[in-house]
């Protein structure tokens, strides 16, 4: 399918999730917008201005509760699973399929931050889905 207008050019065009999900360069991105819509979710929290990382842990496991890890390849780390955790929301994001501030309110909103990343994740397939970018599984 063509690309999205108003995503950036560096975005490669993808054939399917799965394609997402394994690109390493995006996870990179992906970390750093995470960890940033993370701290500002604490930093709203606390009153206090923050910086915190999220755990690969967290992530790999917000990507089995979605259901997104029958998606990958079956031998991989947790630290790959956090990759394509991280990879995922930053492709809707570059997308404009959901905000900074949106994913910032539901980290807030939630009672753990595993459950915000599942939240989180499943927002994610469900706008890439709803965009018809590509076909989404399920």
């Amino acid at each position: 399918m063509a690309k999205n207008n108003s995503s950036p050019a560096f975005l490669k065009n993808y054939e399917n999730l799965t394609q997402v999900l394994t690109d390493r360069k995006l996870a990179a991105l992906g970390d750093a917008y995470i960890n940033f819509a993370y701290s500002l979710a604490l930093s709203n929290k606390t009153g206090k201005p923050c910086g915190k990382k999220v755990k690969g842990t967290a992530l790999a496991e917000a990507l089995r509760k979605a259901g997104l890890r029958t998606l990958l390849p079956s031998r991989m780390d947790r630290h790959s699973l956090s990759d394509a955790a991280e990879a995922l929301l930053a492709y809707a994001w570059l997308h404009k399929l959901f905000t900074l501030e949106d994913n910032v309110e539901t980290l807030v909103q939630t009672d753990t931050l595993e459950n915000g990343l599942t939240q989180l994740l499943l927002k994610a397939k469900e706008k890439i889905k709803l965009s018809g970018l590509f076909p989404v599984p399920y």
